[in-house]
């Protein structure tokens, strides 16, 4: 594998000291994750985005730890470079907290991750208390929380009135006194955003909050142009794979079809003698 040297929370920290902005991706597998870390992305993250774009799945809840611990050894066995966080799936640390800290340990011991990820829910400062306790750096998540978003209008944007933002604002105070080191700010008002990340000493992370926050995170597969079920408004497309990988596909089928595929070139051969040999 090689010596890793893998960026520390510390140095995230440093990073918002410093003024200096954050970048964030999602992976899932292996060779996405190697590309995404020699790109020399700050954080990855092993998001529950997988139920979605990778499973098929329409709800990120419909995931558990099986899944996510599954897809983040791979991812682990990857990244050198980059500091990796785990996303705790839904009713992972939701049952008390002992059990919270059972599964964010699992996370940290088995899938080698650095720190872990929990989104906005009732007790969810106590829980992030607990597990920082435990010695794991946690990321906050507040605004939108897709894991229980249909509990609450669906997959729209929060804190668009005074009483909302002021919520989120909240939310987001608490985690910082809780202990968390950084905070992702979902589908928030630009100026919300900012209000957040000039108040908190803690780096923000956005996606779909504007560009005031500390950092930006992404869906990698939204900007690879890999997934089409929908397209998030916050999300930008560097390039569309879907239409490259089925070029390539619709090449290597044609040449199959007119065997043109495999050459010499991809075949192995054997003396002819042997040939002699094996029909005597």
């Amino acid at each position: 594998m090689g010596e890793r040297n893998r960026l520390t929370v510390e140095y995230i920290l440093e990073k918002k000291r410093k003024q200096q902005k954050i970048t964030m991706l999602t992976a899932y597998d292996y060779p996405v994750a190697s590309i995404i870390d020699k790109a020399g992305i700050d954080i990855i993250l092993v998001g529950d985005s997988l139920a979605n774009v990778v499973l098929g799945l329409e709800l990120t809840r419909e995931i558990g730890m099986g899944e996510m611990l599954h897809h983040a050894k791979a991812v682990n066995r990857a990244v050198e470079h980059a500091l990796l966080v785990g996303d705790m799936p839904y009713g992972s640390y939701h049952k008390g907290r002992q059990n919270a800290v059972k599964n964010a340990q699992r996370f940290i011991k088995e899938a080698g991750c650095n720190a872990i990820k929990i989104e906005w829910f009732a007790k969810c400062l106590d829980v992030a208390q607990s597990i920082v306790a435990a010695g794991i750096p946690v990321m906050g998540h507040v605004g939108l929380t897709p894991q229980t978003a249909d509990r609450f209008g669906g997959m729209k944007v929060h804190g668009k009135d005074a009483k909302s933002a002021k919520k989120i604002i909240q939310y987001a105070k608490g985690l910082e006194q809780a202990g968390c080191f950084s905070i992702v700010l979902e589908c928030i008002p630009d100026r919300i955003a900012q209000i957040i990340t000039e108040e908190l000493t803690i780096p923000t992370i956005g996606i779909g909050a504007g560009v005031h926050c500390d950092g930006q995170v992404l869906v990698s597969y939204d900007l690879l142009g890999l997934f089409d079920r929908f397209h998030p408004k916050f999300a930008k497309e560097y390039v569309d794979l879907k239409y490259v990988i089925f070029k390539a596909v619709s090449r290597y089928r044609e040449d199959v079809l007119e065997e043109r595929f495999p050459t010499r070139e991809h075949s192995f051969t054997i003396k002819e003698e042997e040939i002699k040999k094996l029909k005597g």
